[in-house]
């Protein structure tokens, strides 16, 4: 089975943004300060790697690539208070003269990388014909969601992302709107 020009298009697109991650991940390797943080981009890395790898085998040879990722399993142990009250973030100072990254900074580059990139294969798996792709574009998806969640969780730990929690007001408006609709 040969690659449609949408899968070709979103390949070669998904292709780049994840050759921009990687070299921004060795960048952030370097820079980083936090040893929990250092602990997860040094965990990730060859994940994206993976990635990387198998996307450029679709397109080197679709009727041989395999499209297996390995996703990681969801690591819900960082934040492990109960949040049941909103959790400001800290003041963010903007360093327009940045030489070098901070921990917040390179977390949150690294967390809107991935929130973007699962959006993408999100869509690109939607458009893929051809099974294998679509199973690795939903894998490469959920290794991208997985990824996101730990460091979401590392930046609110450290105060650096707010949690805001929706008052009761606030849901049951929301849920006044809708009702269950009975088994059929």
């Amino acid at each position: 089975m040969k690659l449609t020009i949408c899968e070709l298009s979103n390949l070669s697109e998904l292709i780049s943004s994840c050759a921009n991650t990687i070299t921004c991940m060795s960048l952030f390797k370097s820079q980083v300060q936090d040893e929990e943080l250092k602990i997860l981009l040094n965990t990730h890395y060859p994940f994206h790697i993976a990635d990387y790898n198998k996307k450029v085998e679709f397109v080197k040879d679709v009727c041989n690539a395999t499209g297996n990722l390995e996703v990681p399993a969801l690591n819900t142990s960082i934040f492990t208070e109960n949040v049941n009250e909103t959790k400001s973030a800290k003041p963010v100072t903007i360093n327009t003269e940045a030489t070098k990254l901070n921990d917040r900074e390179i977390a949150l580059s690294y967390f809107l990388t991935l929130k973007r990139a699962g959006k993408e294969y999100a869509i690109a798996s939607m458009d893929a014909t051809n099974p294998h792709l679509r199973q690795f574009l939903k894998d490469a998806y959920t290794m991208s969601c997985n990824h996101a969640y730990e460091v979401y969780e590392w930046m609110a730990k450290n105060d650096y992302y707010p949690l805001i929690i929706a008052d009761g007001n606030q849901a049951g408006e929301i849920a006044g709107i809708y009702n269950i609709i009975p088994h059929q």
